[in-house]
């Protein structure tokens, strides 16, 4: 059987809340999606997160390249979900996001994995559609935390 892959949003929750569940699904790493990883939240921004969740057990990986450029992520704040995707899935054609959804598929292919981002609800997030992407390639199924 194919191990889920696991999504997650930090928006409103605490860093331990956030551990908390990833430690109860049982996910061995996070990958960081965030195109910027520092955050206003506090314990979000990628060297504590990283530090966090290695004290918790949990593996940690970021890549960049599979985060939304800076014009999704507007249009996605003012839930144009629609204009987000539109700009994220022509930005999955680059080079340097195929070769990073590689990475990310190769991880969820080996481990239990959690895609992290920021926003709370899965249905508005970019997360969701890699989640989706990885899946159709694995054969798995998808776990929103």
């Amino acid at each position: 059987m194919t191990t889920p892959l696991a999504t997650i949003g930090y928006e409103a929750s605490t860093q331990d809340e956030v551990i908390g569940r990833l430690k109860a699904a049982r996910v061995e790493t996070v990958v960081d999606v965030r195109a910027v990883s520092s955050s206003r939240r506090a314990g979000f921004s990628k060297t504590v997160l990283a530090a966090s969740l290695a004290e918790a057990g949990i593996g940690y990986v970021h890549l960049r390249q599979l985060g939304t450029p800076k014009a999704g992520r507007d249009a996605a704040r003012k839930g144009r979900v629609e204009e987000m995707r539109t700009i994220f899935e022509a930005h999955m054609t680059e080079p340097g996001a195929q070769l990073e959804l590689k990475a990310a598929e190769e991880l969820a292919g080996s481990r239990k994995i959690a895609l992290l981002c920021f926003e709370a609800d899965h249905n508005g997030c970019h997360r969701k559609i890699l989640a989706e992407q990885i899946c159709q390639h694995l054969g798995c199924s998808i776990e929103h935390l």
